[in-house]
């Protein structure tokens, strides 16, 4: 990971001291008129008062792709390239179409150049190994695997490994656990949902911890999953089926509301 910083003014003159950030927590730069807004991975927003220009001087182009004369965006940050530049975060951005072609071997190059630098010789070698790794997990009541993200010949995440999971996670999958083991999930669920994709990506690309909250189609229930990261270019999943879950305390109605909108049922305890 880049170690880059770069300083930014206070929109106004006068105003505060220059906020240092690092590069690799700028998810996206967009100018507005005479400033710029940035947006960072923790889904933060501020302005400052620099000019593309010095944006491009300062962060250079190994990893950030100017896909429009007034949008920067880091290469980590992007997903694919479609109508628009679908962000990790799930987020969508407008591109100059006539530009695609360039942007997307620019992509294809710095992606590469950045998959390089997730290369881990410390990570398990083989399934046995992996589990010799997490064998810790094997009793726990929760579902847990480490996962390997893959990349595509144009450099994009696109399937996952499991190459560590405990009988929970077989148990919640509703596949027996040498089914898992080494094998892609896209080979075992043909309706893999893009949103899983996205926040593993972050989680490998940026070393985010993540929270998903979200329904399963693979599975047809929803889940609650705690993604960080662990080796380069993997990631760790903590995964609930939230019926599974009782509460400690009377929800309020509000909260009762959530739960039947999602689809949840409130068991005998609520």
């Amino acid at each position: 990971m880049s170690a880059k910083t770069i300083a930014f003014a206070p929109r106004r003159k006068g105003g505060n001291a220059p906020l240092v950030i690092n590069a690799d927590t700028i998810r996206y730069i967009q100018m507005k008129r005479n400033y710029a807004e940035v947006h960072l991975t923790n889904g933060a927003v501020f302005t400052s008062r620099i000019t593309m220009e010095e944006l491009e001087q300062h962060l250079g182009d190994d990893f950030f792709i100017k896909v429009h004369r007034s949008c920067l965006v880091a290469v980590r940050a992007i997903h694919s390239v479609e109508n628009t530049v679908v962000l990790n975060s799930g987020e969508q951005l407008e591109y100059v179409v006539r530009q695609k072609k360039r942007i997307l071997e620019q992509l294809q190059t710095q992606q590469k150049r950045l998959i390089l630098t997730m290369q881990d010789d410390t990570a398990p070698a083989n399934a046995e190994e992996y589990h010799e790794h997490y064998k810790s997990f094997d009793a726990m009541p929760f579902a847990f695997t480490d996962i390997e993200m893959v990349f595509d010949e144009e450099r994009r995440a696109v399937d996952w490994i499991f190459r560590y999971a405990n009988p929970a996670l077989a148990k919640l999958e509703k596949l027996p656990l040498e089914s898992l083991i080494d094998h892609s999930f896209g080979s075992l669920f043909a309706n893999m949902d893009a949103k899983w994709l996205r926040s593993y990506e972050r989680a490998v690309l940026y070393g985010e911890m993540l929270e998903i909250f979200d329904y399963s189609p693979e599975v047809d229930t929803y889940l609650k999953v705690t993604c960080f990261p662990t080796f380069a270019g993997h990631c760790g999943c903590i995964l609930f089926n939230v019926q599974d879950f009782a509460a400690a305390h009377t929800l309020t109605d509000s909260q009762k509301s959530m739960m039947m909108y999602l689809g949840i049922s409130l068991g005998r305890n609520h």
